[in-house]
């Protein structure tokens, strides 16, 4: 009996413990899970960076934050090979002294630039630490993507003696920024929509669940200048948050893959 309970434990002990979950998310994982994803085959670790800023009066603070987590989950899920470590909710939103940019209001969060760097940089080194091979660096927010772009630079100089890659994955903010006006010039809708307007909102209008998560629609009136929005909202559509979106993980994932190819 003795030794039938002794093959019985050896056998669970060696059993890989990322087979007991199927989360892609480190948080949701113990260290022996995320050593074992790793072993087979988990190789890309995605840091995706939100922010805690204001989105006029009618849509919530944490937008980037949901729209990250929402779209790290896609981006893992097609490159197959990746683990999402968690989504870092602050980012270079304006000065916390001088009260400019998304300061102004209530709510916002901001990192100086060089802390926000710091931040990311020491993130990135956590996952190659960890052991993955490719570390994917990416941000759905303007502000900290010069630092982003710079961290990851920076670290895959360092980590390429170790055979792996740090990548910073612009496309997903500037170049699905750039479809989406040439978009909206097609459909005939107002083309300066920088910050709360019809991209921003459409993306979370389309990741709602319930009517008014997020969006308050009785509020859209009120969206300007004045009160934070550089945008029109009123003519967002869960058409085109769908789209966006999209538009936002195939960005990412083809220049994951792009970058992996052009060694």
């Amino acid at each position: 009996m003795k030794k039938l309970c002794l093959l019985v434990a050896m056998l669970l002990f060696t059993v890989p413990a990322y087979s007991q979950t199927s989360s892609l998310w480190i948080d949701d994982l113990t260290w022996p899970e995320v050593r074992d994803a790793i072993a087979a085959g988990k190789r890309t670790a995605i840091i995706y960076v939100g922010s805690s800023e204001q989105n006029g009066p009618h849509m919530a603070i944490g937008k980037h934050n949901f729209i990250a987590r929402a779209l790290a989950q896609r981006i893992a899920e097609e490159l197959g090979d990746a683990l999402i470590y968690p989504i870092l909710p602050y980012a270079v939103a304006g000065n916390a002294l001088t009260r400019t940019g998304h300061m102004r209001f209530p709510g916002t969060v901001t990192l100086p630039p060089e802390v926000f760097f710091g931040v990311v940089r020491g993130v990135g080194q956590s996952a190659l630490t960890a052991g993955f091979k490719v570390v994917a660096m990416m941000g759905d927010h303007g502000g900290g993507q010069d630092e982003l772009a710079l961290a990851a630079k920076e670290l895959n100089n360092e980590a390429r003696a170790q055979d792996a890659r740090v990548l910073f994955i612009g496309d997903l903010y500037a170049k699905s920024r750039m479809q989406m006006r040439e978009m909206f010039a097609k459909r005939g809708l107002p083309p300066n929509q920088d910050h709360a307007g019809i991209h921003d909102t459409s993306a979370l209008l389309a990741l709602e669940t319930t009517p008014e998560q997020w969006v308050r629609k009785d509020k859209l009136s009120l969206a300007d200048a004045k009160t934070g929005v550089q945008g029109t909202p009123e003519h967002a559509t869960v058409e085109l948050g769908k789209i966006y979106n999209d538009m936002k993980v195939d960005l990412a994932v083809k220049q994951v893959k792009s970058l992996l190819a052009a060694k």
